[in-house]
């Protein structure tokens, strides 16, 4: 979900020299395309739209054609998967190789960090990240989070977090 702490996650994988493809900035660059401003509203628009139209794994297709220009050979960290269907254009790609992790945490304290962390396509606002929530569930993130191969649990300090994901990086 939102706020979990996956983008803390993809910093730790940044700090180890593993790249790193965050599929929000493929979304990202959809909006400016479109001259729109990087908001959450704008962003989440985009994302649906784009969804709506061109497939549910549509940011995955992207995605997949940004690693195959990159040439890597080795792990990667995608961040951003939604949906099943974004699993599915991966497993195609990647097979026994894609490993799909989760981080769960509460509503509460994800909340909490959401009015708190100030990314440009953020809301401070408790209703917009409730509606945010409302429309990444709709677009099937709970079922994501089901099929995950891993799930790291976020409910503790930020060093006991990034050690967590610093000992699975280094495993893998």
């Amino acid at each position: 979900m939102p706020f979990s702490g996956k983008s803390e996650a993809v910093n730790i994988a940044k700090e180890l020299d593993i790249p790193v493809i965050r599929m929000g900035d493929l979304v990202w660059k959809e909006v400016e395309k479109n001259g729109l401003e990087l908001t959450s509203k704008n962003v989440g628009k985009i994302a649906h739209e784009m969804r709506t139209k061109k497939g549910k794994d549509i940011w995955a297709r992207k995605t997949i054609e940004r690693i195959q220009d990159m040439h890597i050979s080795h792990c990667i960290v995608i961040d951003g998967v939604r949906n099943n269907e974004e699993i599915e254009a991966f497993k195609s790609v990647f097979g026994s190789n894609y490993l799909l992790v989760s981080i769960d945490i509460s509503d509460e304290v994800r909340h909490h960090r959401a009015m708190c962390r100030g990314r440009i396509d953020d809301s401070a606002n408790i209703d917009d990240i409730k509606t945010r929530d409302e429309r990444e569930i709709n677009w099937g993130i709970k079922e994501v989070m089901k099929k995950a191969d891993k799930t790291f649990l976020n409910d503790g300090s930020l060093d006991s977090f990034r050690l967590k994901m610093k000992k699975f990086f280094t495993s893998i």
